[in-house]
Order: structure tokens, then sequence, then C-alpha cells
């Protein structure tokens, strides 16, 4: 497996470069203290500590997992793409030791990224709560049938429509269904949902910003079966009509090492969202 391979290399790397490093298989039941994800490096105090930084080897999928299990250390993450697309790894796989390099000798610039944090309400109680790094997502799922659906923020009553489906993306998801939905195009680096309706029928609702200040609030309007939330678009949950999805800043962000201003933009270039010259 690549990913093991790669990940017995940087650690050899790291010892001997006399930092201490973990190596943690995609398994729940290993590295503990570095939560649950997928292949990854940890290097800080050592095994058991709290690491400096998390190295996820992998493709975004095996970088959002990872990031949204471990968002509670607090710890900054950096990607090294061993994936298809590898839009949200800043490091090419053959370009991590000259990078570790200069980390371990000057240290690493991180941003801040909103992550969200949810809870399924029904009959007056929590059901289900959750954490997304890239989006939630209500909708029918495998079926390609109308739902109708309720958009309230920060308790406003905003619109009642009929789609496929409502995508609530962090600015960090944006790029993701929600730009294959006609939804907006926000920097990763801004605070706000990205909020679109997946093929809204006779409906003007438009893809919206909204401030990550508030609370949205997605209401199942109707009486049907097979309407589920999805967390990622890995992990899913039934819901049932009348519950209401609540949506809102999680307690801790997401904290990503940053390449620098050229980065985001060159990422978009090179996967077709901006126009080259």
């Amino acid at each position: 497996m690549a990913a093991t391979a790669l990940g017995a290399e940087m650690a050899g790397f790291l010892s001997a470069s006399g930092v201490r490093a973990a190596v943690c298989e995609h398994r729940p039941d290993t590295c503990p203290a570095l939560g649950t994800g997928s292949d990854r490096v940890g290097f800080g105090p050592g095994p058991g500590d709290k690491p400096d930084l998390v190295v996820v080897l992998g493709g975004d999928g095996t970088f959002i997992a990872v990031a949204r299990g471990m968002l509670g250390l607090g710890v900054p993450f950096v990607g090294v793409n061993l994936g298809r697309v590898g839009f949200l790894a800043q490091l090419a796989r053959d370009r991590w030791k000259p990078w570790l390099q200069a980390a371990i000798g000057n240290g690493v610039s991180v941003s801040s990224r909103l992550a969200l944090r949810y809870d399924v309400v029904r009959g007056g109680g929590v059901v289900h709560s959750g954490l997304a790094v890239n989006d939630i997502v209500v909708g029918r799922g495998v079926l390609a049938r109308l739902v109708r659906l309720g958009l309230a923020y920060g308790g406003i009553d905003v619109a009642s429509f009929r789609a496929d489906g409502l995508i609530i993306a962090t600015p960090t998801g944006s790029s993701a269904y929600g730009a294959s939905a006609g939804g907006p195009l926000v920097h990763a680096d801004l605070f706000a949902y990205c909020v679109t309706a997946v093929c809204p029928f006779l409906s003007g609702f438009k893809p919206m910003v909204l401030p990550a200040t508030g609370e949205c609030a997605v209401r199942v309007e109707d009486a049907a079966s097979g309407i589920t939330l999805t967390e990622d678009g890995q992990a899913s949950f039934a819901l049932e009509t009348g519950d209401e999805v609540r949506v809102g800043r999680s307690p801790s962000d997401l904290l990503v090492v940053d390449m620098g201003p050229r980065a985001y933009f060159e990422k978009l270039k090179r996967h077709g969202f901006l126009t080259e010259k």
C-alpha cells in the first residue's frame, strides 16, 4: 500500500531528524492519541501526546475523514496527495521531504477554516449530532424524487421549496458538490455558509452566502420516506417528516498549513475553476 510505505519512509526521515513520530493506519482502534481517520503521520512530543502536526497521506476523501475525526485536537493538518483529485492536499507526493525539512527548521504558518456542527432535532429532542468539514446535504439521495424543504437562518424563515436536496457547505467545501450544483465559490479563509438548492423545481431560490455567526435550520416538510442527511459525502442519517437539521459553526475550527496567498488560486486554476491566460 502506497500510504503505508510512504508513512514508514516519513517516520524514518523524521526520526533521523530528531523528531518523534507516530504512524497510524485507517482504523479507529489504532493511535488513540491521534483520533480516527486514515493513514497519517503525526509528529511532535511523541506517541501518546498531542502532536504538533498531522500529515495526511491519501486523497481528498482521506483528508476530510481524518480532519473531521480529529477536529477537537486543535492540531494543524497538511495533506500529501496520493489520490486522483488532490484539491485539499497541499503537497505532491514527491515534495514532502524538502517541505518537512523546512518545517522542522522554520515552523509552519497555520490558517483557520470553518467547520460545521449539526444537530438533528425530532420531537423537541436531539436524536443525532455530528461534524462536517466540507458540507452537509439534506435530500433524497439515490431516489431521484423532489423533497419539500424549509430553510431558516438566525430564527428567521427564509424559504420553502421543492428540490432534489439542499447543500450547506463550508468555504473549503464550496468547490466540491456545491460548485457542481451551481453554488458559489467562496474563498476558503472566509467564515460563511454556502447554501445551494440541488435542482430546485419551479422555485426562484438562488444560492446564498450567509454569515457563520448565525445558525441555519433545514426542515423536512414532506411526508415522504428516503430522506437523508449526508455528512461530507461519507456518512448518512435517515431523516423523518418534521425533522429539523440545525447547522452552526463547529466549536473547533479546521486548522490547515498555509502554503501562501498564491496557493489557493493556483489550485483553482489547475482544477479548471479559473480560466488561464
